[in-house]
This record gives structure tokens, sequence and C-alpha cells, in this order.
């Protein structure tokens, strides 16, 4: 049984975590899920380290950095740790950060929280248990929360110039 670690914070202003697990209980199963709960977005590194040391597979973290310029400076900082972590310990962690800034008012802000999260938990979930369903979707210019932008065209050929 695969185990799948669901990192959140405190600061969001929304619940993404409980969107991303109520999402993995809907589509499949052949896995449990451990949820870690940090006060903000820099504490989501060692939560997802915590949480691959307690057996997780694959991470999703899940955090809202505020609308300030000194708040994209702390989710890039945590971007940067969650890469990290990735790295050493050779799993994937899937970021799901919602910044305060994407929405034109809390409505919208829910609504792209939770869309986001549902959206990853689909990836989290493929990439655990049918990987190449992803490759099916290679430059398809797919998009989690606003609308996809689509493709530009195939792969196949040489590019010209």
């Amino acid at each position: 049984m695969k185990i799948i670690g669901v990192a959140d914070t405190t600061f969001a202003r929304f619940d993404m975590g409980a969107s991303a697990i109520d999402e993995l209980n809907s589509i499949g199963t052949g896995f449990r899920i451990l949820r870690y709960t940090v006060p903000g977005i820099k504490d989501l590194p060692v939560a997802s380290s915590i949480l691959f040391s307690r057996g997780c597979d694959i991470v999703i973290a899940c955090g809202m950095p505020g609308p300030k310029p000194v708040d994209k400076a702390s989710a890039q900082v945590a971007s940067t740790g969650l890469m990290q972590v990735q790295l050493m310990h050779g799993k994937h962690i899937i970021e799901v950060f919602v910044h305060q800034d994407e929405a034109k008012d809390g409505k919208e802000l829910a609504w792209l929280c939770d869309r986001r999260s549902r959206e990853h938990a689909r990836n989290v979930y493929l990439l655990l248990f049918d990987p190449d369903k992803l490759t099916e979707s290679a430059g398809q210019g797919l998009r989690q929360g606003f609308e996809d932008a689509g493709s530009v065209g195939s792969g196949s050929g040489a590019y010209r110039h």
C-alpha cells in the first residue's frame, strides 16, 4: 500500500489539505494518507521531509503566500526548500501554492484553492498509480486552478526558424 503525505499550513485562509484529501479519496484506493500541518509555508520543506521519514511515497505540499513582497520572497524560499527535499529523498513533492493576490476576491480565492488542490491531488494519484496518463497529456498546456493554456503544437518534427 502506498502512503501519500499531505503537508499544509495554518497560515492559509482555506483548508487546501482537506480538498486534496477529499479528492484523493474520491478517485482511488490502494493508499493511505498522512497529514502534517505546520504554521507557514517556510515550514513545508521540513514537514515534507518528516512525512518521507514516516514512509510516504509522495507528498502534496499546500500553502498560501500572502500578497506582499516579503510573502513572495518567503514563497520562493519555501519552494527552493521543497526542491531540496525532493532531491534528498528522491521522491516527488507536488507544490500547491495559491498566492492571495491571484484572485479578485475571497470567493474566487476559495474556488481557486479548492480547484488547484484537487487537480494537483489527481496528479499525485497519477504519479503513483498511472504515470503514463501524465505522459499522454505532455505538451497540452494544462494548468491547475485557472483555465488551461492549451498546446501550441506537436513535438514531432524538427524546429526551423
